[in-house]
């Protein structure tokens, strides 16, 4: 029997599920109502057309209303705002302009996304104010500062969105600076993975200003509450964003811990007539197994075929999802998955974890194209199950990452990790790729093999005057070091090992932690017990140090940084 199936908002979700809809029935009547002009556009392209990266504004737009009814038979509605639910008669109030309507349904999917978190600042209604949600948002920020001359821009925040558009309207030729009130920017990523970020960011000319607020704005000007002032033509509000749950709270349906709209595991609302997809639920989360909120389109996109296969009475299989994303900043490219120490540590997630730090040349070093992969892996103790995992390079990111996000979806272990068979040539990859070696490491770490401190560890080490060996060659010790450090070679190692005590933590490093490996194995095999490989070693120090030392001016516990 032919249903009528109404879809509140479009893009990744909405749209989805109309086109799944579509698919499996050519009985059903299928009208998606979004509030907007446009109902499909590519909204994580969105800060590239800023830069000119995508040209023209119309370039965004996916699919137009006319395009849905030829293609799919699917009516669309722009600029038609749902403002109600009646769950009693099963019937939506429409705002079109100046005309209000009821339509009934017989099954409503809710995908209205979320909105933009706008900070509470004083003089900020007098303020050039821009958000990044949808395409009238990002050509009414490129018309405004181009017709208006604007020359410095403000981004407050430092999500995916915040950063994508402060690199963009750099490349544009703008003068930006970057608000957060928090320690980092790009919350999926560690802090100690982060900074290298960081210094990319600050390097390319932006003026990154962290765990600073906004106090007030006044005549095109920024006044932090720490006293300092930034000129700001143009403020973007990037700080995060927040479900739009309006309609379903004023329906009455379940709103979950998160604040996100409560869905079961096929996506139905408290409602069993309602379902709700994308940016506006709270997700199942496998690794934790705990509600989330995941505003990313293939979850959306999963969701919606979902709940489209629900209303169509197919078996669903809802396995939660983990969060798995990347991102491009300037020369550099990140990718995450899973979980990271600071998601476990702030939302007190009670699982016993270890660590593995990496960082190898993504291709064979032979190669011209060849970079450092400075590469992130948590894993359960003692069970070795894979937790969640970063990478940050200048090469192929993504495909390590998509590779732990596969494994992680079928349970998989340091060992099958460490087992897995790659491609591999030259222009590819090493032989053992990162990832293999993730592998090797963690599980060395698990059985108990060798011991580690992390690169956050050491300065606390150096100002307790630890006693630190730099296993580098002389020419690459005095390029830069630790400060204090001894210099033994690892070619010299078993000549001069003497020189090291065996009755107090000994730390080693080398450039990448590969040398420094082999020299903690060697001292443990004459007799230490009390050795300490740093993780990452001195490649993935001068990175975690570096932009802390340059903006806040403290002591350095680096003669020189190494970034190759």
């Amino acid at each position: 029997m032919a249903r009528k199936i109404l879809i509140v908002g479009g893009v990744a979700g909405g749209a989805s599920a109309a086109a799944r809809l579509r698919r499996l029935s050519e009985e059903d009547t299928i009208i998606i109502f979004e509030k907007g002009p446009h109902v499909s556009f590519s909204n994580c392209s969105l800060p590239y057309h800023l830069s000119g990266i995508v040209e023209s504004v119309e370039d965004l737009l996916l699919m137009d209303p006319d395009l849905f009814l030829s293609r799919h038979n699917i009516e669309v509605r722009t600029d038609s705002e749902v403002v109600s639910i009646d769950r009693k008669n099963k019937e939506i109030t429409v705002k079109n302009k100046d005309k209000v309507y009821k339509e009934s349904y017989d099954k409503l999917i809710l995908s209205p996304g979320a909105d933009p978190i706008i900070e509470d600042i004083e003089g900020l209604e007098n303020a050039s104010v821009f958000t990044v949600k949808n395409v009238v948002d990002i050509d009414n920020l490129s018309r405004y500062i181009k017709n208006k001359g604007a020359r410095n821009i403000l981004v407050i925040g430092g999500g995916f969105i915040g950063i994508e558009t402060a690199e963009n309207l750099k490349l544009a030729g703008y003068n930006v600076s970057i608000v957060i009130a928090s320690k980092q920017v790009l919350n999926t990523y560690d802090y100690d993975m982060v900074q290298i970020f960081h210094k990319e960011i600050h390097d390319k000319g932006i003026n990154l200003l962290i765990g600073e607020k906004v106090k007030e704005i006044e005549n095109n000007k920024a006044y932090l509450f720490s006293g300092k002032v930034i000129d700001a033509d143009a403020i973007i509000m990037a700080k995060g964003v927040k479900p739009n749950t309006s309609l379903a709270e004023e329906a009455g349906l379940e709103i979950g811990e998160t604040g996100a709209i409560k869905v079961d595991k096929n996506y139905n609302t408290s409602d069993k007539d309602i379902y709700a997809v994308g940016d506006a639920i709270e997700v199942y989360n496998s690794l934790t197994h705990l509600p989330m909120k995941l505003s990313l389109a293939g979850p959306a996109q999963k969701a919606a075929r979902a709940a489209a296969d629900h209303i169509n009475n197919r078996v669903t299989m809802n396995k939660g999802f983990i969060g798995s994303s990347a991102i491009k900043v300037f020369d550099y490219k990140g990718a995450a998955t899973g979980l990271t120490e600071s998601m476990i540590k702030s939302r007190n997630i009670k699982i016993d974890y270890g660590i593995v730090r990496a960082t190898l040349s993504d291709k064979v070093s032979l190669m011209p194209d060849a970079h450092p992969l400075h590469f992130k892996l948590l894993y359960e103790v003692p069970t070795g199950r894979i937790l969640g995992a970063q990478a940050i390079g200048k090469g192929d990111v993504t495909k390590r990452i998509d590779i732990i996000a596969t494994l992680i979806k079928f349970n998989g272990t340091l060992d099958d990790l460490r087992d897995l068979e790659l491609c591999y040539a030259p222009p590819f990859s090493t032989a053992k790729d990162v990832v293999n070696y993730a592998g090797y490491i963690g599980s060395n770490l698990l059985n108990g093999d060798f011991k580690q401190v992390n690169v956050d560890q050491v300065r606390e080490i150096v100002e307790k005057g630890g006693f630190i060996v730099d296993v580098r060659e002389k020419f690459e010790y005095k390029r830069g070091h630790v400060k204090g450090a001894l210099n033994i070679p690892l070619s010299e190692l078993r000549k001069r090992y003497n020189e090291i005590p065996k009755d107090i933590p000994v730390y080693l490093y080398c450039r990448s932690g590969q040398r420094s490996y082999n020299a903690v194995m060697a001292l443990q095999n004459l007799g230490y017990t009390n050795v300490y490989n740093i993780a990452g070693s001195f490649l993935d120090l001068s990175f975690y140090e570096y932009f802390n030392d340059v903006t806040t001016g403290r002591e350095r516990i680096l003669t020189g940084y190494n970034f190759r």
